[in-house]
């Protein structure tokens, strides 16, 4: 089975960056939703907890659930529970959604800013806080999410302003958070209650290069044992559908990581390990070849790389991860 190596010291690096950037560590949030974007909850949890991270965000009551004690506070952004806690939070996505929620509960009111996603309206606002108090839920906080913090379009500054007009009007007390990772390196005076960073603590943020940004540290490193090696004589091929062809005398070996376990398909055939090794033809179920003869060989280091090489985004690369996979902290 491969392995996934997550470098602590990496990690401790972009907190470290992050801390700057929002002034204070008791202001970082940090996404642990679908499994710490592939590094594994707990994994990602504990090193959070020992670097003093007290916040978290997640998807769903289960994954708080998982990691509730490593945090004082937990977000989730798409569930409904069944109990009220003391601990977690959820967020509301839609006005309609407002009479599900036990009496009791913590919430936090998701407004749309103009990505049209979830989140009420901005007209609703009023209609939804007094629904929120009529149903009896505790409101701690109004917060939105950025669509375009990432690119130079406008967009941007369009829902960073419909977001201060929410700030006017909103009752005395609650909090706000709009930042994600790349809207918090575009702050110069970052000053809400909290930014809630997902990528950037993962190392693998891209802004555009009109952006002042210093980069991070890719994390997580996914390390593949060697299956087999044989001799390919030139004119052979390799692999499902015969699309590797040698065009000399070369060695080709068998790793034990392949679509199956997350390493995308649109990678097969021109793609290139962190140690430089080609693969060769397509990616199998259960594992891939290259031209190698390691016995184990890190198939990379860096999620941007393979997200290049298959014509998608980091985030993708890293959630396609297997939760069966070992993760390990070095």
């Amino acid at each position: 089975m491969p392995i996934i190596q997550l470098s602590k010291s990496n990690f401790f690096y972009n907190l470290d960056s992050i801390v700057k950037k929002s002034g204070s560590v008791e202001k970082v949030a940090l996404v642990l939703k679908d499994n710490a974007y592939g590094h594994g909850l707990c994994e990602v949890a504990k090193m959070a907890q020992e670097y003093g991270i007290s916040r978290a965000v997640v998807r769903s009551f289960v994954e708080a659930q998982e990691i509730e004690k490593y945090f004082e506070y937990i977000l989730v952004l798409a569930d409904i529970p069944d109990t009220p806690s003391s601990k977690i939070r959820y967020a509301i996505n839609d006005i309609k959604n407002i009479s599900k929620f036990p009496k009791g509960t913590l919430v936090e009111l998701k407004v749309n800013t103009a990505m049209n996603r979830n989140g009420i309206s901005m007209s609703e606002i009023d209609e939804s806080i007094n629904a929120i108090k009529n149903q009896g839920l505790v409101l701690e906080a109004l917060f939105t999410h950025h669509s375009c913090a990432d690119e130079v379009d406008g967009n941007y500054e369009l829902q960073k302003e419909n977001f201060e007009k929410i700030k006017k009007i909103a009752p005395k007390g609650i909090r706000f958070h709009s930042c994600n990772s790349a809207a918090l390196f575009r702050e110069e005076n970052f000053s809400e209650d909290m930014a809630r960073v997902g990528i950037a603590a993962y190392g693998c943020l891209e802004l555009p290069q009109e952006l002042d940004y210093v980069s991070q540290k890719p994390i997580l490193s996914l390390i593949s044992k060697k299956l087999s090696s044989r001799l390919v004589q030139k004119g052979e091929s390799v692999g499902y559908g015969a699309t590797f062809i040698a065009k000399e005398e070369v060695v080709v070996s068998n790793y034990d990581f392949g679509y199956g376990d997350g390493f995308l398909r649109s990678c097969s055939n021109n793609y290139k390990t962190s140690q430089d090794v080609a693969i060769a033809g397509r990616i199998s179920m259960d594992n891939s070849s290259f031209l190698s003869d390691l016995d184990s060989l890190e198939i990379f280091n860096d999620a941007r790389v393979v997200a290049k090489s298959a014509g998608t985004i980091s985030y993708e690369v890293l959630t396609s991860l297997k939760s069966y996979i070992k993760r390990e902290i070095i």
